[in-house]
């Protein structure tokens, strides 16, 4: 590439040259004919004193620019390095902006030529990194980056950065480079010219198009890859040998150590299956559960030539097996295996809808950059799952426009049907041996009528604690009142109303069926807003509104208001049912008496969209049929912001208990189901569990297999002596005498502790306290809820910095590891019993009082030590961890259900101390 290209990287004072902050180094690499030419750098005087944080930052002091130049100095070089260049940095607008002042102080002209951002210019060309922060580049490309936040290690970074990307984008078929080049009008970098010289050099040296790629309908797809397909039967099945197994473990796994809980586990699924017998298998942290199940069911399925499913909680545990276990499980094991990963359809994109997407004319910046990441991503992805794309919230908006919904309705939808993604998914599916998906895909294939799944007749079921609510959900309904809303404008939108119009003119009656619409359209809304007026009306004569958001139950009690809710409910039905029968009859007319191929296809699209917008109204029948009109009794509840009624407002109906369902669906129907876990007892029984999934009726195997840590060396219990008794003293008090116990140990352990709660206003009321206290200035403190962040994000900064301490509730007691020194404390403020006045905790208590049970004994305890359980496995998560757990609700030693929370958990010393004494053992033991 004849260009010339200067990358350059600055470090200053502060953010805005405006406010006076100046540039302190400057460094820039000079690339022609794609290679490094020359590199220039220099400290420079700001004249102003470098502040701490950009010291700790850079490594940059007042000392070390005192002799160094000012940037009128050298403005004459700089000057002399851009001209007739490119301007590349990484965020070029920062560089570019500081620079330009500098500049233009000195008396020179600021730059005014080309730019190339390399963050823009990453996102585009590396669609799937997890990050795009330079350090995190450069190690993604094995570009060695020793002195990050030094602008002279920085620029080369982003020099040896630009020309991979480079080189990239020379090796993309000249149909690609041309989309992308009609794109780029709307980006920050002036791509458009570069794009160009590489479609004319490409022309004129008539270069193939690189291995494994196809040009189809305009798109350059990678070629799928059937090798995996062919190698399926090179080789017969091995029985399975332990002996065999460990010594390819250890030449595959480095620092690989015997664990006789893993190979228990592995013979634990082969018996299950080999037996055509459910099971529970609680396997302590640190056994490898996912490789033992993973073995059991590698060797099985190809012995016996069946299929397996294994379910996940989440997409991301998905994601976690298929990069990291399955690899693993594939090197180790004699024969070749076949797996896949199955997800929900809208996981996969519509390359149908794509191609029409790419002749809109767009100048929305989130949506071209979109397109052009998306056109890279089809030369590169075997799956076509949005799960491998890093897209932006607006990327994820223009996501929905195109993700695969099953509905072929475009004039040549047919032809995009062999390069189907989702279609290419399921047919791996039919013919793997392992089958990864996850909870929710797995229990709509249950109740299905066509379902996604093969059908096969064995399953592991991984995160099984949380199955049974996952299938509590899945067997409920939910109705929201923007979602209903958001559904009914979607119809009266402009486009929806111009395509709606052109299908009526297939009738005589044009102007009375508009009227008929609008007028059923503007009833619709009309009724949704009073149905949740009488909901409100309902719920006001129980609900507690001393706080915003609240749960609040609803059932039939033979109340006036109860009567009016349902007068309203059932008109609202019948409205929603004629309005829907309506645009039926349109829509079957349109597609009866139209040529759709010589539609514009934005009518076609928006035709495609009413079919979905009457399959959600289909939902929402039944739901409000369910929750106002059912004789049978399901959980129906309100959750509520009362700030901004109705529009947060959402209705929920779920089965008191799902046992009969999945007995009837699942177990009654499969061979073999293993449910494997980490929590799966109480007090060292199943009886919970079994109880909850349905499995008490059936012939099943339990198996407990502890933990290899050595719990009693690593971790030691405290419960602190001078904390009140939870229920004794008013919350402010409590809160106080927590916040104080919180402050003394986190100096004694400096830091590094993780403190979980059970409500969001105690972890807020606690977080303002130790902040208004004033005594952990020098402590990042990070908490849930109120520092920005995702859950994962909060946890990174938290391994971040030295002394760091981490307030979480909910999620945070369950599903986040951070083994090593990072974490050495975790607080659990108090035991995790769910509020007695929550709908379906309360109507499980009801339920279970009816029948004669203790619905403290059956239903509180039970979940609350099960949670516990999740929340002590945060703090050991390696064989060298060490580390301290405080409990400081007084409960677990001066109750009789205390000792069920400490014998469900490994045997640890429980240490009894006051304050002071505390501080002393811990600094001691440490």
């Amino acid at each position: 590439m004849g260009n010339k290209y200067v990358v350059v990287d600055l470090e200053t004072n502060g953010n805005s040259p405006k406010k006076g902050d100046r540039i302190i180094q400057f460094a820039a690499v000079v690339i022609e004919d794609g290679k490094i030419v020359e590199e220039y750098s220099s400290l420079l005087n700001p004249l102003q004193p470098i502040s701490p944080f950009i010291e700790e930052l850079t490594g940059i002091n007042d000392e070390m620019v005192e002799s160094a130049p000012l940037f009128d100095e050298i403005a004459e070089k700089v000057q002399s390095l851009l001209k007739d260049a490119y301007f590349v940095a990484h965020n070029v607008m920062f560089d570019l902006s500081f620079l330009s002042d500098e500049l233009e102080q000195a008396g020179f002209e600021g730059f005014y030529g080309p730019i190339i951002d390399t963050v823009e210019m990453a996102r585009i060309l590396f669609p799937t990194a997890d990050s795009y922060k330079l350090t995190d580049l450069a190690i993604q490309e094995n570009i060695e980056h020793d002195r990050p936040h030094q602008a002279d290690s920085d620029a080369y970074v982003t020099a040896e950065l630009l020309l991979i990307m480079l080189n990239k984008l020379e090796e993309l078929p000249l149909q690609t480079i041309r989309q992308l080049e009609s794109l780029s009008g709307a980006l920050k970098s002036d791509l458009d010219q570069l794009l160009d010289q590489i479609a004319i050099k490409q022309q004129k040296t008539n270069s193939f198009m690189r291995e494994g790629l196809e040009i189809y309908r305009g798109l350059a797809l990678k070629l799928e890859d059937t090798g995996k397909a062919a190698k399926k039967n090179l080789q017969d099945y091995i029985e399975f040998n332990e002996k065999d197994i460990e010594d390819r473990m250890r030449q595959v796994l480095p620092n690989y150590v015997t664990r006789a809980g893993q190979q228990e586990m592995i013979q634990d699924v082969l018996k299950c299956f080999n037996g055509n017998i459910h099971g529970l298998i609680e396997a302590g942290t640190g056994i490898g559960k996912s490789l033992a199940y993973l073995l059991g069911a590698a060797y099985f399925a190809k012995k016996e030539k069946k299929q397996i499913v294994v379910s996940t909680f989440t997409t991301q545990l998905q994601e976690q097996l298929t990069h990291k276990d399955l690899p693993i499980l594939e090197s180790i094991i004699p024969f070749p295996i076949m797996s896949t990963v199955l997800k929900g359809r809208n996981h996969y994109i519509s390359l149908d809808k794509f191609e029409v997407s790419l002749k809109e004319q767009d100048d929305n910046y989130d949506i071209v950059l979109t397109k052009m990441q998306i056109l890279i991503w089809l030369t590169e992805t075997q799956t076509g799952d949005k799960d491998e794309l890093n897209l932006s919230s607006g990327g994820l908006k223009f996501w929905h426009k195109i993700k695969n919904n099953g509905n072929f309705s475009l004039p040549f939808s047919k032809e995009w049907v062999p390069k189907d993604f989702y279609r290419r998914t399921r047919n791996a599916a039919q013919k793997a041996d392992i089958i990864i998906t996850n909870h929710a895909l797995m229990l709509n294939n249950l109740t299905a009528d066509k379902g996604l799944l093969p059908n096969y007749e064995y399953a592991i079921i991984d995160e099984g604690h949380h199955f049974e609510k996952n299938a509590i959900k899945h067997f409920g309904h939910q109705f929201s009142y923007v979602g209903a809303k958001l559904s009914f404008q979607a119809i009266g939108t402009y486009e929806q109303k111009q395509l709606l119009y052109k299908l009526l003119s297939n009738f005589d009656e044009v102007h009375d069926e508009k009227n008929k619409l609008n007028r059923l359209l503007a009833d619709l809304l009309l009724e949704l807003d009073e149905l949740f007026r009488t909901i409100l009306r309902y719920v006001k004569r129980t609900a507690n509104k001393s706080s915003n958001k609240a749960s609040i139950r609803i059932k039939r009690d033979g109340s006036i208001q109860w009567n009016q809710m349902e007068i309203v409910a059932e008109r609202f039905i019948f409205l929603l049912k004629d309005c829907k029968n309506a645009l039926l009859q349109s829509l079957e007319a349109f597609y009866g008496k139209t040529d759709i191929s010589a539609l514009p296809m934005n009518q076609v699209l928006a035709a495609d969209r009413i079919k979905g917008i009457l399959e959600e109204w289909d939902k929402y029948m039944l739901t409000l049929r369910q929750i106002f009109l059912r004789e049978e009794e399901n959980i129906t509840w309100l959750e509520v912001d009362w700030k901004s009624f109705p529009h947060q407002a959402v209705l929920y109906a779920q089965p008191h208990s799902v046992s009969e369902l999945l007995l009837t669906h699942l177990f009654a129907k499969k061979k073999s189901v293993v449910f494997a876990s980490a929590t799966l007892t109480v007090n060292n029984s199943f009886d919970y569990y079994v109880k909850a999934l349905g499995l008490a009726e059936t012939n099943h195997v339990e198996k407990q297999i502890p933990s290899p840590f050595q719990y009693d060396k690593q971790v030691r219990l405290i419960v602190p002596d001078e904390v009140p008794e939870i229920n004794n003293v008013p919350l402010g008090e409590y809160i106080e005498a927590v916040t104080g116990h919180i402050v003394t140990i986190a100096q004694a352990t400096s830091g590094r502790m993780l403190i979980l709660f059970t409500s969001n206003e105690m972890l807020k009321k606690t977080y303002e306290l130790i902040k208004e206290k004033g005594s952990l200035l020098d402590y990042a403190i990070l908490a849930q809820g109120i520092t920005t962040g995702s859950r994962m994000r909060l946890t990174r900064n938290f391994q971040r910095y030295d002394k760091a301490i981490l307030l979480g509730t909910n999620s945070f007691w369950e599903g986040i590891d951070i083994p090593g020194e990072d974490l050495t404390c975790l607080i659990i403020v108090r035991l995790p019993f769910s509020s007695p006045d929550e709908p379906l905790n309360e109507a499980k208590n009801e339920r279970i009082k009816t029948l004669g049970g203790n619905p403290f004994l059956e239903n509180s305890l039970p979940e609350a030590v099960l949670r516990f359980k999740q929340g002590f496995g945060r703090l050991i998560r390696t064989e060298t961890d060490k580390g301290f757990i405080v409990i400081l609700d007084r409960r677990i030693l001066t109750t009789t259900y205390g000792e069920t929370f400490l014998k469900s958990i490994p045997h640890v010393p429980l240490i009894r101390k006051k304050l002071d004494d505390i501080e002393f053992f811990i600094k001691e033991w440490i």
